[in-house]
């Protein structure tokens, strides 16, 4: 596919267009992830054509008033399907730009920032728009026909997703090494924020695994092989935008009347392990969330916990309430029990209602 060409004017030494084209020369020779640099790249080239209609040319020409101002086209910026970018998008967008600013005044390009005063947009703190219960999951990894090669490829890579809550790129990126099937775990490599992390594999997980690896894959593999698990008919990486079409389309055939691709395997998991009982800091360490607080989000989801409080505590919670066959100051609870109980279901205290920090 030929590149797009940059726009701006590439002769110009101190143009903007110059000075983008070396910032991301900068991410690339500091390491930084191939998914940061093209969307630094992606949303910076929508600034260069934005600041190049409205007279811009260079970096020092640009105000906090006229970034602010490109912070508002945002918001009003409509895609083609007619709708507006989330306030996270909006929220993505202006810190790549804050960052690439940021660069500009470390190595004197321009005397002072004019982004670093630009006021974030608040962002809503949303839960996942679905989750599957565990009879759910298992009408979903049902439907691949399993008397296609493609179709025991897909129920392995649902299993593997619903056991290890791997996110997409981390399973297309798999290796049959990072698989030890003797001590059921497995190992993603340089995950998200470039982290390595081995978690828990589940047995029947390991099982569809094993029967696509012997009766599958070896039919998929073009030499050399380079050890890559998931693959497709013509032998390359299944694709991380096609995973997640493959994956929509199967829910959609479970007829659940919930919709996701591959992330609800995710959120599945680490709801069902909660409500399990399971420490959500074993749950933060399996998911590879950095901060605990991104983690947390899920303990709004888990509502078993919650029901169990209610049944035991609210008065109306039953149809009809049994009646005590003896005076009720006799069974009355000792409050002090009652907190232990609470504490034992995991109560937490309420947050306050702020919604500045990062989504899940």
């Amino acid at each position: 596919m030929k590149e797009k060409p940059f726009p701006g004017n590439l002769n110009d030494p101190e143009g903007i267009a110059i000075w983008v084209r070396r910032f991301l020369e900068h991410q690339r020779v500091r390491h930084y992830a191939p998914t940061t640099i093209r969307a630094t790249e992606g949303h910076l080239r929508i600034f260069i054509e934005w600041a190049i209609d409205r007279g811009i040319h260079r970096p020092n020409e640009l105000t906090k008033p006229m970034l602010e101002a490109h912070q508002r086209w945002l918001f009003y910026y409509r895609k083609p399907s007619g709708k507006p970018l989330t306030y996270a998008t909006q929220r993505h967008r202006l810190q790549l730009l804050k960052g690439f600013f940021r660069w500009l005044a470390r190595e004197n390009v321009i005397l002072w920032n004019p982004a670093s005063e630009i006021e974030m947009p608040r962002l809503e703190r949303r839960l996942p728009k679905a989750i599957l219960s565990e009879r759910e999951v298992e009408m979903v990894i049902a439907q691949p026909d399993l008397s296609d090669p493609i179709g025991l490829r897909d129920r392995a890579m649902m299993e593997v997703l619903y056991s290890t809550g791997v996110r997409r790129a981390e399973l297309t990126r798999l290796s049959i090494y990072d698989v030890d099937a003797e001590r059921g775990t497995l190992t993603v490599r340089i995950g998200k924020g470039r982290k390595d992390r081995t978690i828990p594999i589940g047995e029947r997980a390991l099982h569809w695994l094993a029967r696509y690896n012997d009766e599958v894959r070896p039919s998929l593999v073009m030499l050399p092989d380079a050890g890559t698990t998931f693959l497709t008919e013509k032998g390359e990486p299944v694709d991380v935008n096609a995973l997640s079409m493959l994956m929509r389309r199967h829910i959609n055939r479970a007829k659940i009347a919930k919709d996701g691709s591959v992330h609800i395997f995710r959120h599945s998991m680490a709801t069902h392990l909660l409500d399990a009982g399971a420490d959500i800091r074993a749950i933060q360490e399996m998911l590879g969330h950095v901060q605990l607080n991104t983690t947390q989000i899920y303990t709004q989801v888990s509502i078993q916990r919650l029901k169990l409080v209610h049944d035991t505590c609210h008065p109306a919670a039953k149809l009809a309430p049994s009646r005590p066959t003896e005076p009720a100051v006799d069974h009355a609870e000792d409050p002090a029990d009652a907190a232990e109980l609470i504490d034992a279901l995991g109560s937490e205290d309420d947050e306050d209602e702020h919604d500045d920090g990062p989504s899940a």
